[in-house]
């Protein structure tokens, strides 16, 4: 986006953003993420020493002991403190008042308290951690303060696509670390689609077999050449029953419940490949698509498949194989809602077909959407008699279902409102309001290669999911917020951090803070540098902030002011005033200065960041312009 400002001295900080909802006041602005709901700051300090003792009253509570002891343990030095003996304690005394997964962290100089009830304990350990220093210090110290605090939503959610792009069970195992840290509680896992079948079902073997692997590609997704005629699909992977139980073990440890996805009747070309009598062509041909193009897409959103990757909706086979898949299915997740997918159901194929416009017209269905629906409303029968729910993208509604389903709103505002107001319960992952972070993070072309879109870190931040116009029993079925990604774009585990860091920390926010308490200039300022820096230190990639909330702006006048702020600590900004890329050999942002541009001219402001480990940020251009 470009934008035009006219003054004659311009002066902007780093992030220079507006104020969302009521700002907390800076000076009880915590490094927590998500802020808790509320902080009351105290002077003393409690200072870590030889004879800190750590102990619980609650058999809940051991493995959190057992994990904040290993964390301190990696964090604190081997000096010691003279001082006299200190105490940290986690209890369920007292915890009868608190919401669910609520907490109350209190910090004296004699002793360092938590209160909770199960998740509640394990997120007032994970606040507690984040208050700690990210270095390894000889002596430790936490301000006096007392917090107490609980979430907004109860489902704080994040979708990851493993059919695009296979991740192993180790990177999921990290990438729930790091949710659990921020309060993420549910892991969504979209585990079937076009590209791949990613969970191995006993009774259909084939889906692994054939479905999980794909010819080997490298190119931009949508636009790489076909399966070759005797080629061997060598490219993907699948987890086992056993990996899947050991994913589900190691969320619960982190209070994360996992909600798989087995994308039907559309989004089934992996399966069809497997198996072709599922499809109303029943084509022998069809392989796993390797990110090749088979579908149009016009200016209108509509779409034109040219290879079947539909379930036949109208035969009994196809329920058949649904009820073996979520029959297994329900036996490994213990979450009670399955998701079924849903979205962008091609009907052409069923439309053309002679055995299914003869059975709509036995049954009386007067169109493809509503056919959509016979499907949904039988698959809701089989997962209901495996005591689940069902789960779906809004599509699943199009043609007037009347089951009572949980829908994951992918659309925004208006589907959202017309949901709850069918008292649906939702979760909200509209992409449009910042969510979906495979989108990119800024209009510049320096972005990587992503899905479209935009969504940038404070669009997610600022999201509000209670949208005006509904009433108090309409928001009791938000369900919660979810973030998506889907991995078209997304290769490697690198690219996947980048794609969600820093977009994550607003998400959890969004999810977990009382709306009077979020505030992005607090956030982004004093919150957001300390996370940026623990992700330099611990090695992972992400996206380094850019000086301004829009890479491309145009400033007129004849003088300009910049007194800039670095995301991080250890980071530096460099810039040209020759519209040349800036590096690290470039002039070294180091305090404020003024550009006086002469009459009738422009220059081209061209600005990095540049992290203690390297990384960069996109560059920012700004037109000066003195023209006028």
């Amino acid at each position: 986006m470009r934008s035009t400002i006219k003054r004659v001295c311009i002066s902007m900080s780093l992030l220079l953003v507006f104020a969302l909802a009521k700002a907390q006041d800076s000076d009880i602005r915590t490094t927590i993420i998500p802020a808790p709901a509320k902080i009351e700051k105290h002077e003393g300090q409690f200072v870590f020493n030889d004879q800190t003792i750590i102990t619980t009253d609650d058999m809940v509570a051991q493995p959190i002991v057992r994990i904040f002891k290993a964390y301190l343990s990696a964090r604190s030095k081997s000096g010691r403190v003279q001082s006299k003996r200190n105490s940290i304690r986690f209890t369920s005394k007292g915890a009868d008042d608190l919401p669910d997964e609520g907490y109350k962290l209190n910090i004296t100089s004699e002793a360092i308290v938590i209160t909770g009830k199960k998740a509640g304990l394990f997120y007032g350990m994970q606040s507690l951690i984040q208050l700690l220093p990210i270095e390894a210090a000889e002596i430790l110290r936490l301000p006096c303060m007392n917090i107490t605090d609980y979430p907004r939503f109860a489902y704080r959610g994040l979708m990851l696509d493993v059919s695009r792009h296979f991740f192993s069970v180790a990177q999921i195992k990290e990438l729930l670390d790091m949710m659990s840290q921020y309060k993420l509680n549910r892991f969504h896992w979209h585990l079937t689609d076009d590209q791949g079948w990613r969970i191995e079902i006993k009774s259909l073997p084939k889906l692994t077999q054939v479905g999980a692997f794909r010819v080997p590609r490298n190119g931009d997704f949508g636009a790489m050449e076909a399966p070759r005629p005797g080629e061997k699909a060598t490219d993907g992977g699948f987890y086992t029953q056993d990996e899947v139980r050991e994913i589900i073990r190691y969320a619960a440890e982190r209070n994360i419940q996992v909600m798989p996805e087995i994308d039907v009747p559309g989004h089934s070309m992996a399966a069809i490949a497997a198996y072709p009598h599922l499809s109303c062509t029943q084509d022998t041909s069809i392989k796993v698509s390797p990110g090749s193009s088979f579908a149009k897409w016009f200016p209108d959103k509509k779409f034109e498949m040219y290879i079947d990757n539909t379930l036949n909706p109208t035969s009994e086979e196809t329920y058949v194989f649904l009820d073996k898949v979520f029959t297994e299915v329900a036996a490994l997740f213990p979450y009670e809602y399955i998701h079924i997918g849903g979205d962008e159901c091609y009907k052409g194929f069923w439309e053309r077909d002679a055995g299914v416009q003869a059975f709509m017209k036995k049954m009386n269905i007067g169109s493809t959407h509503e056919l959509q629906d016979y499907f949904t409303s039988r698959l809701n029968k089989i997962i209901r008699s495996k005591n689940r729910k069902l789960i779906g993208w809004d599509e699943i509604l199009d043609g007037g279902l009347n089951d009572q389903v949980a829908i994951m709103n992918r659309f925004g505002e208006k589907g959202a409102i017309t949901q709850l107001k069918r008292k649906l319960n939702i979760v909200l992952a509209p992409g449009n309001n910042g969510l979906y972070f495979d989108y990119a993070q800024s209009r510049s072309d320096m972005e990587p290669i992503n899905h479209g879109g935009f969504s940038p870190v404070w669009k997610a931040y600022g999201y509000n999911p209670e949208y005006e116009g509904l009433n108090e029993e309409d928001k009791k079925h938000i369900m919660g917020v979810s973030g998506c990604i889907w991995t078209e774009n997304i290769p490697s585990i690198s690219k996947l951090q980048y794609m969600i860091f820093p977009r994550m920390f607003a998400l959890a926010e969004t999810a977990w803070s009382q709306e009077y308490n979020k505030d992005y200039k607090g956030f982004a300022e004093v919150t957001l540098p300390k996370h940026l820096e623990k992700l330099d230190k611990a090695g992972y990639n992400y996206r380094v902030p850019t000086p301004f909330v829009y890479t491309d702006t145009t400033l007129t006048g004849k003088h300009f002011h910049f007194d800039l702020k670095v995301p991080m600590a250890g980071a530096k900004i460099y810039y040209t005033l020759n519209n040349r890329l800036p590096g690290d050999a470039d002039h070294e942002y180091q305090g404020p200065v003024t550009f006086d541009i002469p009459e009738g001219k422009k220059r081209i402001l061209k600005i990095i960041v540049i992290s203690p480990s390297g990384r960069r940020s996109v560059v920012t251009n700004i037109t000066l312009d003195n023209s006028n």
